[in-house]
């Protein structure tokens, strides 16, 4: 058959169907404004598949890669071999981005930073990061992590969405999709962006998109200032009343529409238009910090009076648990170190260590960190070789996707655990290695969803986060 007369066919047969179907854009419309229970949250039947150890997920995303090498994979031993070129044996012909590809010699860089142990389980941990150090305890720390992608937008893709290549949904959204919100005032999945203070790579707002999910579970992207969410507010002169009475009639018209054209996405459209409206009471009280003690801004530092910092981020992440909210995504841009590592790095720390462990002691003296995932973690790590010239006291590293460290914190991940190991240089995993679906898998576990069944038919297959992989690494769960 012709492809347009096949097309015209599955139209006619859409439309014998939602003729058939009675009511259903009314249906949808009615549902919508009834605000039931099951509208509200979103979440799927049977889902959680089982009793999950925690609720919510919010996920630090450190992006530019931060060095496990300065930060929690300590490597004493290099001080011996500084640099001499890096074995052979050790790099075995790995590929390298085109920044050092050109390289002749890989000088190896040992830290310049000193590490200490911390915690009941003696965990390494560098000088940098002082305030995480303070809660060693409740940190499940992996140091065995690798990926597959190893330039920075492929590798923030593949850890958002399991495949390098954009389209699929998000990490926030397949959770959203699953488990939907608490909150029928707040969207179920919120993304916000920070700016540090070393080199930052573009961040595409794709990172949070729904892919072939509906556009309900895509994330939202609060902002700093006084209209966080864009075209939230109302044009002056422009009446809540009015608003109301315009979104009635219009709501009318998209479920005419849905009766007729049977196209989910009109549903959604008439579900996010609610939302919006319910929205522009529930953001401004979340977004007022004035209301917050002084200890609290004392806890999370110095920045988190000023809107947009990533410690006035973490703030609003603990009110955006609070409230119900399924997945809340901090992106912190400024991790790539290529040059002068010992200068931009500990700005970074700087502006990330504080509140970081301050999320965590916030969210336990309210007692929600036994059921709140907290992760914290970039795309990639840094070599162990310095890329460019090696001096006393400036090294650089490049994109390293072979081994390398994040932190897990609450929801059923065991506290004060190091689990993984790599070789002498920071350059290969030699235990317990881990890959990002094994990771998702993980998280996933936590929140009572079983990563092989949560899936959404698309173009006639079955797809799922992790794809066609992934593991539960139970040795990390309690």
């Amino acid at each position: 058959m012709h492809p347009i007369e096949e097309t015209k066919l599955a139209i006619t047969r859409r439309h014998f169907f939602g003729k058939s179907a009675t009511g259903a854009g009314a249906a949808a419309l009615a549902s919508v404004l009834q605000g039931e229970a099951k509208a509200a949250t979103g979440g799927l039947p049977g889902i959680p598949h089982f009793a999950p150890k925690a609720k919510r997920m919010i996920y630090l995303f450190q992006h530019g890669g931060p060095s496990q090498l300065d930060l929690f994979d300590y490597k004493p031993g290099l001080s011996r071999v500084r640099g001499e070129d890096l074995p052979e044996s050790i790099r075995m012909g790995q590929r390298l981005t085109g920044m050092t590809a050109y390289q002749t010699k890989f000088p190896t860089a040992p830290s310049i930073f000193k590490f200490a142990q911390h915690g009941k389980g003696g965990m390494w941990l560098s000088e940098l990061l002082p305030h995480t150090a303070k809660v060693a305890d409740h940190l499940c720390l992996i140091k065995s992590l690798r990926t597959e992608a190893i330039n920075h937008d492929p590798a923030v893709t593949f850890f958002q969405t399991g495949f390098q290549l954009a389209g699929r949904p998000s990490i926030g959204s397949w959770i959203s999709y699953g488990l939907g919100s608490e909150n029928q005032d707040l969207p179920a999945f919120v993304v916000m962006v920070s700016q540090g203070l070393g080199n930052a790579q573009a961040l595409a707002d794709r990172q949070w998109s729904s892919g072939f999910l509906a556009t309900k579970y895509a994330g939202v992207k609060f902002r700093a200032g006084a209209d966080p969410v864009l075209f939230l507010s109302n044009p002056d002169g422009y009446e809540s009343g009015a608003r109301r009475r315009f979104l009635d009639d219009l709501n009318k018209m998209n479920a005419m529409k849905l009766d007729t054209e049977q196209d989910p996405e009109i549903a959604t459209r008439i579900a996010q238009y609610e939302m919006a409206f319910r929205m522009q009471s529930s953001v401004p009280e979340l977004t007022d910090l004035s209301k917050e003690p002084d200890h609290i801004f004392d806890l999370y530092g110095p920045d988190a009076r000023k809107p947009g910092t990533y410690a006035a981020n973490c703030i609003l992440a603990r009110r955006l648990a609070e409230r119900g909210v399924r997945f809340i995504q901090l992106f912190h841009r400024g991790w790539d170190q290529h040059g002068n590592l010992p200068g931009e790095l500990p700005k970074q720390t700087g502006q990330t260590d504080q509140a970081s462990a301050a999320l965590i002691q916030d969210l336990k003296q309210r007692g929600m960190l036994d059921d709140t995932l907290v992760v914290w973690g970039g795309e990639f790590g840094r070599t162990v070789y310095s890329q460019g010239t090696l001096t006393e006291t400036n090294y650089g590293r490049d994109h390293h996707p072979r081994c390398f460290s994040v932190w897990v914190a609450g929801g059923g991940f065991k506290g004060g655990l190091t689990y993984g190991e790599t070789d002498d240089f920071s350059y290969n995993i030699v235990q317990n290695g881990m890959d990002v679906h094994d990771l998702h898998a993980t998280l996933m576990h936590a929140l009572g969803v079983d990563h092989l069944r949560l899936t959404y038919k698309f173009q006639g297959r079955h797809y799922r986060l992790t794809d066609i992989h992934g593991n539960v690494v139970k040795e990390l769960l309690t």
